[in-house]
């Protein structure tokens, strides 16, 4: 009952387009809603979403709140999952790039997997962070200042990433840890 409720009441904004990986956003919603987290899909579009399945196309997702709408400072934390076109199309979206930063300005804990960090070079929140991604990504983050390191699940004051799906169950487990702990003094644009 307690992993239940480590989350209760706090609110987690899930932010995606169609192309994300879908195992990285259905394992840590799932992982976020069993520990008491509500969580809303929150895209550019409204309708559906459409999750990509390794290779082929998968599942489509009912969006919750369309990004025109969604007031980031509603939400306690924010994942990211990633996909190749997912993060790349995000990030041409201005309210999406804004919606990014906005976590990072506030302190508040985000989690991010596999390319989705593409998206938050593009915010500009990686500067002196240690973080990894997707290894085809490393050489963007550096060149956009962050210190890349090759390991499953790495934590710099309230950021969370991983690699890929294998490291779900670590990304997961940092990921809860550090919105339960709340706003990082660390974290920030």
């Amino acid at each position: 009952m307690e992993n239940q409720q480590r989350l209760k009441g706090k609110k987690v904004a899930i932010l995606l387009t169609d192309g994300f990986e879908q195992v990285e956003m259905t394992e840590p919603r799932k992982a976020l809603q069993e520990a008491g987290a509500e969580t809303h899909l929150i895209a550019p579009k409204s309708g559906v979403v459409k999750g990509w399945n390794g290779k082929d196309w998968g599942d489509s997702f009912a969006v919750d709140v369309l990004l025109d709408d969604a007031d980031a400072y509603s939400y306690d934390a924010l994942l990211l999952p990633g996909g190749v076109m997912n993060p790349d199309n995000l990030r041409l979206e201005k309210k999406a790039v804004s919606f990014v930063r906005h976590f990072f300005e506030d302190h508040k804990p985000v989690a991010a997997i596999c390319h989705a960090p593409i998206l938050l070079i593009e915010a500009d929140v990686v500067k002196g962070r240690t973080l990894t991604s997707y290894p085809s990504i490393q050489t963007d983050l550096r060149n956009a200042g962050a210190n890349w390191v090759d390991q499953e699940v790495v934590t710099d004051q309230g950021l969370v990433t991983s690699r890929k799906p294998d490291d779900i169950p670590a990304f997961n487990k940092k990921m809860i840890e550090e919105i339960r702990e709340g706003a990082h003094a660390g974290q920030h644009a």
